[in-house]
């Protein structure tokens, strides 16, 4: 991994991006609230030395800085229906040109630089202030380049497309790689000026601004300290010595989830007002909670024994360096040890880092905690990423959830009946073999009404994972069995947000009188999530006067937070639907028609759009809009059905 000396890397960092596309500090909107790492650095110079050159530290970087891995020397690309040639401009700037699969050609150079291994990738300015995220990438590891979705061969029209909206570093990604980022989108131009304090995930991304702990270390160098007592988290907005504050503070970014707000959320603010998390749902977790698509953490972490008995990030991880705090089991063997850890009285004191324990040689791949335990999947190509739910290997589950299973992923010439007959060989009296909640997300998955009452009973076991309960009931809402709305009403006041969001959308299932009796109250919860979850359920619904007011701010909400994601195709889908509901079908199509024009392989848009014009006895119309979505999308049996049903095309006009 390249470093550069700190001091030269963060003044860099701090003086070029400010604004991302901007010249200087001038530039920010007053009052400065964000100080910058160079600050940071006299005083704390372990933890900058730690931080410099670390995952967080590279998040983001300019070519200048150093960062590029890859061969800009004229090395070269084919694959994929396109090619691309990377090489170095006159005036040292990486460049590429690259040929599309339709035969357009064009060069860019790069804009800037995603992470430092084990691959690197490289953003493209494609239109001004516009930036994407290139799909060809570098492999640190094998000095190469490669493409991260394989078998496809896409033309730039294709909504899947590199320069399409979903590779949007503006939107997509930027939030979560900068510090303090404005995204800057123009709804009405389609146009982004995006602002961040940094680049790179910088001091402030974690503590949050520091202006004001700056002014109060100015203070106490010429004042006695007696005189100038240090302010409430010394000056921070957040206190990350606290356990529930770090984890939602590492989660913002580590967790697959959709924002409630625009750019980076206030430090200190409560998960759940600042975004909704993903459930375990099909697509992103296996039915046993198991990590699927990429996640990144966290609903992973809530899963686990750990989370429940009270450790955190930071036991593990050094937040600076991002660095294990040990090497190999060391790391776990902090707390799973002979001696125990007083932090947590009730584990089990015993030998598990021995052959007695995990029944393979010492210093071997079956003997690492992490294999058995925090079963790792590929992402992106190359990069291998540890579930952390640190469940305990089930391999009896493997045949009735369709998980997978650690023991086979290393013992690949055998089945995981053979797995599972050798642990309970080994651990003849081990009590972890009764029934696991993926058994029931598993079987409610496959049918939601016959797992009802299942599903009901593991949202109601206030001893299971939240994300586990609110999942169950996700499903529950899927079932179309009227009475599990009211037998899971109770849950409506359940004291986790994620639960009481999970339990209105059942309430769907109940009829409308008691649906908005029991709503009613969450339209003004403490949770933003559950003030939405709430506004969704209850649209187009009138509400008595006296409940009117708050169900007019909860929507409002929902509205503020749909519109921070205007770039996004599926939240084109989201207003549609909302217009609909309402009967607003000109607000409804137009919404639609964004979707298309954002990515023309939305076939439902496309056929709203078509059915809204029919229905409105405008069958030209119609047939036009159905003539570019199978313009658009040739092969869709979905659209040439359509056209069956849309009745003869009007005769053109002489």
């Amino acid at each position: 991994m390249r470093t550069t000396v700190i001091l030269w890397l963060i003044a860099c960092i701090t003086v070029l991006s400010v604004a991302v596309y901007g010249n200087g500090r001038a530039e920010q909107p007053a009052p400065a609230t964000y100080a910058g790492s160079a600050t940071c650095v006299g005083c704390h110079q372990s933890e900058a030395l730690r931080w410099e050159g670390s995952d967080h530290a590279l998040a983001w970087t300019f070519p200048s800085d150093g960062a590029i891995s890859a061969d800009f020397s004229g090395s070269a690309f084919v694959g994929e229906g396109m090619r691309a040639r990377f090489t170095t401009s006159p005036g040292g700037t990486p460049v590429a040109d690259v040929t599309e699969a339709d035969g357009t050609q064009r060069t860019y150079p790069v804009h800037s630089v995603i992470g430092v291994e084990p691959l690197q990738q490289y953003l493209f300015e494609t239109e001004p202030g516009r930036l994407q995220s290139f799909d060809v990438v570098w492999d640190t590891e094998k000095d190469r380049w490669f493409h991260l979705y394989p078998g496809t061969n896409l033309s730039p029209s294709d909504g899947m497309h590199w320069s399409g909206p979903y590779k949007n570093w503006n939107g997509r990604c930027a939030v979560c790689h900068a510090t303090g980022f404005e995204k800057g989108f123009d709804a009405a131009a389609g146009t982004f000026a995006s602002k961040a304090a940094e680049i790179g995930v910088g001091c402030e991304a974690c503590h949050g601004p520091g202006s004001a702990h700056v002014a109060w270390v100015d203070a106490a160098a010429s004042v006695a300290s007696s005189d100038n007592p240090a302010p409430a988290n010394g000056g921070f907005p957040i206190d990350l010595g606290e356990r529930t504050t770090q984890l939602e503070q590492c989660a913002g970014c580590h967790s697959r989830r959709e924002p409630l707000t625009e750019g980076t959320p206030p430090p200190g603010t409560p998960y759940h007002d600042a975004y909704n998390l993903s459930l375990l749902l099909p697509g992103l977790y296996q039915a046993d909670g198991q990590i699927e698509d990429e996640v990144y953490v966290y609903g992973s972490f809530l899963q686990s024994k750990m989370y429940a008995k009270g450790v955190s990030c930071g036991d593990c991880h050094d937040p600076h360096s991002t660095r294990l705090r040990a090497d190999g089991n060391a790391v776990c063997t902090q707390c799973h040890n002979p001696a125990g850890n007083t932090r947590f009285p009730t584990l089990a004191k015993k030998e598990y880092d021995s052959p007695s324990h995990h029944f393979h040689e010492t210093d071997t791949p079956g003997a690492a905690c992490k294999n058995c335990h925090m079963a790792e999947k590929v992402y992106m190509g190359n990069d291998w990423r540890a579930d952390h739910s640190f469940r305990i290997p089930r391999p009896d589950l493997a045949e009735r959830t369709g998980a997978s299973d650690a023991c086979t992923s290393c013992h690949t010439d055998r089945q995981p009946a053979w797995a599972a007959a050798e642990i309970a060989k080994r651990f003849p009296a081990s009590d972890h073999r009764g029934t696991h909640y993926g058994e029931i997300l598993a079987a409610g998955r496959s049918n939601p009404s016959w797992a009802a009452g299942h599903l009901i009973a593991l949202a109601r076991d206030d001893e299971m994972a939240g994300i586990v309960r609110a999942t169950a009931l996700w499903l529950v809402a899927r079932s179309g069995l009227p009475q599990a709305a009211t037998e899971t009403a109770a849950l409506l006041a359940d004291p986790d947000p994620l639960v009481r969001a999970a339990a209105v959308d059942v309430q769907r299932l109940a009829p409308v009188p008691e649906r908005t009796d029991r709503l009613r109250p969450l339209l003004e919860d403490e949770r933003l999530n559950v003030r939405i979850a709430a506004a969704r359920t209850l649209l187009g619904q009138t509400l008595p006067p006296e409940a009117q007011s708050a169900q007019a701010s909860a929507e409002a909400e929902w509205q503020a937070a749909i519109e921070t994601r205007l770039d996004y195709p599926e939240t084109q889908l989201q207003r549609a639907g909302m217009a609909l509901t309402r009967r607003d079908f000109d607000a409804a199509m137009n919404a639609f028609r964004t979707a298309t024009e954002m990515d023309p392989q939305r076939t439902e848009a496309w056929v709203m759009q078509v059915r809204i014009a029919a229905a409105r006895g405008d069958t030209a119309a119609a047939w036009d809009i159905l003539e570019a979505a199978l313009e658009a999308n040739p092969f869709d049996t979905t659209l040439r059905t359509l056209a069956g049903q849309l009745g003869p095309k009007p005769a053109e006009q002489p």
